[in-house]
């Protein structure tokens, strides 16, 4: 990634600002955009999402849950937490907590179905702590799809 490709996306914070505009404001081709956008979203830099406030979100809640695990391939664990359903996000972290997962819960996917039909797939969990957010700042989401896995990618 190059400073071009650094100013186009900070150019694209707002995702439905045309190419064109980009380049006009960066002096670039329009092509050129187009095709740095495309590369940036094929090597998995990029993602252009709508994204909402999950505090504004009906019969919603998140939950951030801290993770230990028995081993130590961290990398493999927090992958294998990303695809489980209603995880937006999955960080490595030091402390205490080897994973912070975090997690869109909705009416009918609540916490106890999280655990029991998402966690209880995964083998080597030492422990988790449950953090249920209450209110949120700066704090934006992917809107779980038809009550499947979220998706921050």
């Amino acid at each position: 990634m190059d400073d071009t490709d650094l100013a186009i996306i900070r150019e694209l914070t707002d995702g439905r600002v045309p190419f064109k505009e980009v380049g006009r404001r960066l002096g670039l081709a329009e092509a050129t955009v187009r095709n740095r956008v495309r590369r940036l979203r094929e090597a998995g830099v990029l993602d252009i999402s709508g994204r909402v406030d999950p505090d504004s979100l009906p019969d919603h809640s998140v939950v951030m849950i801290g993770v230990r695990v028995r081993d130590m391939n961290l990398v493999r664990k927090a992958e294998e937490f990303s695809n489980l359903r209603g995880v937006v996000s999955v960080c490595v972290v030091t402390g205490r907590f080897d994973l912070m997962v975090m997690v869109v819960l909705q009416k009918d996917f609540g916490i106890l179905e999280f655990y029991t039909q998402e966690v209880s797939k995964l083998d080597n969990i030492q422990s988790v702590e449950t953090f249920v957010i209450y209110k949120s700042f700066n704090l934006s989401v992917s809107l779980p799809a038809d009550g499947k896995k979220g998706e921050n990618e």
